[in-house]
């Protein structure tokens, strides 16, 4: 295994091993002004939601790794502590990408990437007509970081109004995350989409399951199960009965069954066959 202390080794070097560990990562394409109105369009993707109530959410336009500047979002921030965060989708990443691009202070990114500007109701940065999400926020605080090359800054925004355009909504007007089609950025040149074949659900547990450490010991040392086959197992909400059918051993355990039992949603009856094993 390969392990880096941070204070021994170069920022490009230690950026590429944080940015290749941590994602894929939601984008921010933020659109700012300057304090003569021009306006700035470009993405960053050390970017989430901290708080529903009040709702927040946080970017870092990080300074340059290149240059050790800081970014033209950033001082726009600052002059102008308005941002529109628009969402990124499969459809217009190429669009993103070529705003992306270092262009000079003072260039109109939305016209360069062939982006459409939409007024915004309640702040003076627009809106990227193409995105499915489009969020004015006020900006609470920037905090600095650090100086130099890779150095983040940390802008914290309050969401003022969300816009949602009605094609990603179901018929309850929730957001339809199968219509969104996001892009996320992860290591090097990398990104990665949420399109339908890649989506999943796994609901969250609402109350304390099973737990690992109440699986039998001959299951957790076992090499039979995958960690996920496993994470099903201690996800169980009740500890089940065990299954009076079973006449199996440690030593006859099936573990064909076992799985198969997991992979049709059934942990509960995996867990209580392997129970009735442990326990007879």
């Amino acid at each position: 295994m390969l392990t880096i202390d941070p204070n021994e080794i170069e920022t490009r070097f230690l950026h590429q091993y944080l940015i290749g560990s941590v994602g894929p990562r939601p984008i921010c394409f933020a659109s700012t002004v300057d304090r003569d109105g021009k306006p700035n369009l470009a993405p960053f993707s050390f970017f989430n939601v901290f708080s529903a109530n009040p709702p927040i959410l946080v970017f870092a336009p990080n300074n340059s790794g290149r240059t050790g500047e800081p970014k033209h979002t950033f001082l726009n921030a600052k002059a102008v502590p308005e941002v529109v965060i628009n969402v990124v989708t499969a459809e217009m990443v190429e669009q993103m990408n070529v705003a992306a691009a270092p262009w000079d202070q003072g260039v109109d990114e939305f016209e360069k990437a062939g982006f459409t500007p939409v007024e915004s109701d309640l702040v003076k940065p627009f809106r990227v007509a193409e995105s499915p999400s489009q969020i004015e926020c006020k900006v609470l605080e920037i905090k600095e970081m650090g100086t130099g090359g890779g150095a983040g800054n940390l802008v914290i925004c309050e969401v003022l109004r969300i816009h949602i355009k009605d094609e990603v909504l179901n018929e309850d007007q929730k957001i339809d995350q199968t219509k969104m089609n996001l892009v996320g950025r992860l290591g090097g040149s990398w990104y990665s989409r949420t399109d339908k074949s890649a989506l999943f659900e796994l609901a969250q547990p609402m109350k304390p399951t099973v737990g690992y450490n109440s699986l039998p010991n001959f299951v957790k040392e076992s090499d039979e199960l995958t960690a996920n086959e496993l994470g099903k197992l201690c996800g169980v909400l009740n500890t089940p009965e065990k299954d009076a059918s079973v006449s199996d051993t440690v030593d006859t355990c099936n573990w064909l069954k076992v799985k198969n039992l997991i992979s049709e949603g059934n942990a509960e009856a995996a867990l209580s066959y392997l129970l009735s094993i442990s326990m007879p």
